[in-house]
């Protein structure tokens, strides 16, 4: 039995937390339309930045519609990601169709798989040509310093993996101590295994407590440290 079908067949609930079994309250409803995730990714992306998330994220898929994919920017092709995995990516460069955009990081300074994008410049670029409303932008570790090249965290509340908080500050991000730090339409997390942190939030944040408590027994994963959430 997979982890989907525990869900499913109600084998774990939150029974034992005192929740009752899942199941989603009036004001905490699924969307009417699929949650659609669009996960970054390019050659020396790392692999627990974005599968973390795409983990906790695929536990809650069926019951919540929600539809997970991986893009990169450019023509979809095969990506090689910081231990040398190959992954193909098969979805076009589609930030339209997504309601969430998730940059995962690769490494920190010069020479990191992210200094080479910011250098290259086109991943920034396709990054800032996507924002508009209702967009949910979204990093792991270093993946915010993709977002600051692309002035999406210029003056906002944000941050990053600890090596690289002055970094991000420098470039006009406001740098604060959350390990997930929502804005609104920009959340950012800190390093590494925080994406799980950020992906548990935002199941909380978008279908409320008990789904992402539920995920959180599946996994047998704790959450870490302060969501800070802009007011």
């Amino acid at each position: 039995m997979n982890r989907r079908d525990l869900l499913r067949t109600g084998t774990i609930t939150t029974t034992g937390l005192g929740l009752g079994v899942l199941g989603a309250s009036p004001a905490q409803a699924a969307p009417r339309k699929p949650l659609r995730v669009h996960t970054v990714l390019y050659d020396g992306v790392e692999e627990q930045d974005f599968a973390g998330p795409v983990e906790v994220l695929g536990i809650i898929a069926d019951r919540f519609q929600v539809e997970q994919s991986f893009v990169t920017a450019g023509e979809p092709r095969t990506i090689r990601t910081m231990s040398g995995m190959d992954v193909a990516v098969r979805t076009p460069w589609s930030p339209r169709s997504a309601d969430v955009i998730i940059v995962p990081g690769g490494g920190l300074g010069p020479g990191s798989a992210v200094d080479e994008q910011i250098r290259r410049g086109a991943l920034p670029r396709a990054l800032a040509a996507a924002r508009r409303p209702g967009l949910i932008m979204a990093s792991v570790c270093s993946g915010a310093l993709l977002l600051s090249a692309a002035k999406i965290t210029a003056g906002r509340p944000c941050t990053t993996h600890h090596a690289a908080k002055e970094d991000l500050a420098a470039q006009g991000g406001r740098v604060v101590e959350g390990r997930v730090v929502d804005d609104g339409g920009l959340i950012t997390s800190g390093g590494v295994t925080s994406g799980l942190d950020l992906a548990l939030w935002l199941i909380e944040r978008l279908y409320g407590p008990e789904p992402a408590l539920l995920a959180e027994k599946v996994l047998e994963y704790e959450r870490r440290g302060t969501v800070w959430r802009a007011a």
